[in-house]
């Protein structure tokens, strides 16, 4: 039989997710955000899940491709826009609008030769410091594409760095505002936390929301408030097997570097999973696991293909019980991907996206 590890993409959960985020912003349009394959879950595998939403939003043309081959025939939007003057080519091609968040990306639309102007999504850095127009040449920079026949409708964006904590959206609100007022174009402001936390805000959610990682499953403000705070269901499930259980004695050490020493007598369960599998190699002992939909933890170090859990609260688990790393256990059990990234000093959307290759992929 082949190794007993495998993930499971759940289409049930996103069309519920969307619908929360919805919800949460009525009224506002829906991007899919399908960057980086779809958060680790797999464009393809999740299309029929994503394909209710207004759009698709993503990094790359190769992406872009992708989506179209699925037979969308809706907007696609190029988060970072295009990366050398020849991408405008397959813009038009394929009908993809793209954000502007430079001057280089203006010049090389003044220069694209096209019978049919580009929909276009003009960025503001209101405080993220990554990409887009500064607040004082925004307008300048609006001014430019408006005056080329390469360029049909334009809608403004930002991008929240503080929408998930205290600081908030304010300051950086207040930018977008003075940047954009009385600028003609439809707005994209929120992210998944400033969907969930001020979607009901009109003015704030505006025309499209561009929900990520919520859309997955996760919270994008955990722990502050967890998935099931905002009604979301875990998209990905990573489930394996106990492949050999031990009787470890107190004094003996677990794993590579004997990092974890046993108090007292220990039942253990080897667990088909590792760091090659994309689980974290730095999850500490005490990792959340399920065993048997059971709730226990890790012991030691992760090895390259196998961790040892532990067995005292699961004492019927033997070789071949199911294993939950995260996401949808048996008998309504749920180990939610946020509290494993919280104990591993990450988030969630680095686990989804470090799913590795040999990992069989389910869809259900």
């Amino acid at each position: 039989m082949p190794r007993p590890i495998q993930a499971t993409i759940h289409n049930a959960a996103l069309r519920h997710n969307h619908q929360s985020l919805r919800v949460a912003a009525p009224g506002a349009r829906l991007w899919a955000i399908v960057k980086a394959n779809a958060y680790g879950h797999g464009i393809e595998r999740t299309f029929e899940g994503l394909r209710g939403a207004d759009g698709f939003a993503l990094l790359d043309l190769e992406e872009a491709q992708r989506v179209r081959d699925l037979g969308w025939r809706g907007p696609i939007l190029l988060l970072e826009g295009v990366f050398e003057p020849r991408d405008l080519e397959l813009c038009s091609r394929l009908q993809l609008w793209h954000v502007v968040h430079s001057d280089e990306q203006i010049d090389w639309l003044a220069m694209h030769k096209t019978h049919a102007p580009q929909r276009v999504f003009l960025k503001l850095n209101s405080g993220m410091n990554r990409l887009g127009f500064a607040p004082e040449r925004y307008r300048a920079a609006y001014a430019r594409l408006a005056a080329l026949p390469q360029v049909d409708e334009i809608s403004h964006m930002t991008h929240f760095s503080d929408a998930d904590g205290d600081k908030g959206i304010e300051a950086q609100w207040a930018h977008f505002q003075r940047a954009t007022e009385g600028l003609p174009g439809e707005r994209s402001t929120c992210n998944s936390a400033a969907t969930l936390r001020h979607g009901a805000r009109a003015e704030v959610r505006g025309d499209w929301v561009r929900p990520g990682i919520a859309a997955y499953g996760a919270s994008p403000d955990f722990p502050e408030h967890d998935a099931a705070h905002w009604g979301l269901r875990p998209a990905m499930t990573l489930s394996s097997r106990i492949i050999a259980t031990n009787q470890v004695e107190a004094g003996a050490t677990i794993g590579y570097g004997s990092i974890f020493t046993a108090e007292q007598s220990l039942r253990v369960g080897v667990v088909a999973c590792g760091y090659a599998d994309g689980y974290p190699r730095h999850a500490p002992t005490d990792t959340p696991v399920l065993v048997d939909g059971v709730r226990t933890r890790t012991l030691g170090r992760v090895s390259m293909d196998m961790i040892v859990v532990d067995l005292t609260p699961v004492p019927q688990a033997h070789p071949g019980s199911e294993v939950t790393l995260w996401g949808c256990g048996p008998n309504g059990a749920q180990l939610p991907i946020d509290e494993v990234a919280h104990a591993c000093g990450t988030v969630g959307y680095e686990l989804m996206c470090a799913l590795a290759l040999r990992v069989k992929v389910n869809v259900d």
